[in-house]
């Protein structure tokens, strides 16, 4: 996966921090495992992985009850909130779950995360078993502070066959193909997409994909670099645009801006037939496994790259996403929870159970040497297509929410909300978060 090239911001950030009160969802205590009031912690999120985390800790837990480690889950929009809150105020878990890019910069800049340059150095084989491409998402400036804890995960547009086959349609290849599509499927009574808009970040896969789709990735790297005017790019508008287009044709499920994507509702309107497409993450193909195993073993999924758009210049190749989540290890944990932390890292993290337990899940885990492994899986068919799609894209862009600072993503996932319900122009969009570059 060397030819992958991936797009991160790197921009300080000082945002006030927010108090907020949360309950975890989900956690692996001290209740028989070994854990105390000192032990390391982690916080994960609910869904796709979580099975595989708890099992992977409690696996931990067992072998090492003396450095025992307490699990807590969040469901991810909360999350988002919390640990950047908690971190901010020197609170946050031992491993710190994240996606790399402007956030990671935050902690960074901040002195709130380890730098992990040296573990990695005294620990080849860590660094060894992963895609080097993937690792490089935890780097910056030169040093790594976050290293991959799952999974690859590119943004994929999934369809329901059965729906298609009913009024004989093909998925489509071209942005024009997928605009003629949505009367079609209208006057069939069925949705032509889901959409999570409630938590307003699968808004966000929609404007990345046209926008590399019709200017290319140096669209956003502009943005990235904090180029003064950036969001003004020709490619933006026009992306903005056709995404009201599409609004206004009806091409969202009714009532999309209620629909949460934590609570898995938006794909469960694709594999009932409610709606005939959704443009969401690979770890959704997770969820749809556990929730709906007839659907996806009976091949009634379907999955093709985002389509191409008339005279863009982005390669259709292209993909935005997320390369992988990672750990980050609390540079205001104790020195016991860091040793803890790290040993975790190199041995209880990606040994056969635990990337077992991950292909298993429905998931591509981001180490070397598994191409025989999701050969074998059941699921090899998505498995196979969406390492590909990553090892194989030109371009990988990081997701903007989390390529950005937190300050400038907050503001564009709340003004993006504003644009698919109408209620501002792209001009508008473009000139409010002009407005935030360098903040």
């Amino acid at each position: 996966m060397n030819n992958l090239k991936l797009r991160t911001a790197g921009m300080a950030v000082s945002a006030a921090a927010l108090s907020i009160s949360l309950v975890a969802c989900g956690s692996s205590g001290p209740a028989g495992t070994g854990a105390s009031a000192d032990s390391a912690t982690m916080w994960g999120l609910t869904g796709g992985d979580q099975p595989v985390f708890q099992a992977s800790v409690d696996s931990w837990n067992k072998s090492h009850p003396d450095s025992a480690i307490k699990l807590d889950f969040f469901a991810n929009d909360a999350y988002k909130t919390k640990v950047r809150t908690a971190v901010g105020a020197g609170q946050g878990p031992t491993l710190v779950y994240g996606w790399g890019g402007g956030v990671l910069k935050s902690y960074v800049d901040a002195g709130q995360v380890d730098d992990l340059t040296g573990f990695l150095k005294e620990n080849p084989d860590v660094q060894s078993r992963y895609l080097p491409s993937i690792l490089e998402s935890g780097v910056i400036d030169g040093k790594t502070y976050a290293l991959p804890n799952n999974k690859v995960q590119p943004v994929v547009l999934y369809y329901n066959k059965e729906v298609f086959e009913k009024i004989g349609a093909e998925p489509p290849k071209t942005w024009d193909e997928l605009m003629a599509l949505v009367p079609k499927f209208k006057d069939a009574g069925v949705a032509p997409f889901s959409l999570g808009g409630q938590s307003k970040w699968p808004d966000l896969m929609w404007l990345e994909y046209l926008v590399d789709r019709i200017g290319g990735p140096e669209v956003f790297a502009n943005i990235a670099a904090n180029k003064p005017g950036a969001w003004s790019d020709p490619a933006v508008l026009e992306a903005l645009t056709k995404i009201q287009e599409l609004v206004d044709a009806g091409g969202f499920i009714n009532g999309f801006s209620s629909i949460a994507a934590d609570s898995n509702a938006d794909q469960a309107l694709l594999y009932t037939g409610k709606a005939a497409m959704i443009l969401q993450g690979s770890w959704i193909y997770q969820g749809m496994k556990k929730d709906a195993a007839d659907f996806v073993s009976s091949g009634k999924l379907g999955y093709i790259p985002f389509p191409t758009v008339e005279g863009g210049k982005g390669d259709p190749a292209n993909v935005v996403g997320n390369p992988s989540n990672f750990w980050s290890v609390s540079s205001k944990a104790t020195e016991e929870q860091k040793k803890t932390a790290l040993d975790y890292v190199k041995d209880g993290m990606f040994n056969e159970e635990n990337v077992k337990s991950l292909i298993d899940s429905g998931a591509v885990p981001v180490v070397t040497g598994i191409e025989d492994k999701l050969a074998a899986s059941p699921d090899k068919d998505f498995l196979t297509y969406v390492y590909g799609m990553a090892k194989d894209a030109p371009d990988f862009t990081l997701s903007w929410d989390q390529a950005l600072s937190p300050a400038q993503g907050d503001a564009m996932l709340a003004n993006l909300d504003q644009i698919f319900l109408k209620k501002i122009t792209p001009e508008q969009f473009a000139s409010t978060m002009n407005a935030t570059i360098g903040k």
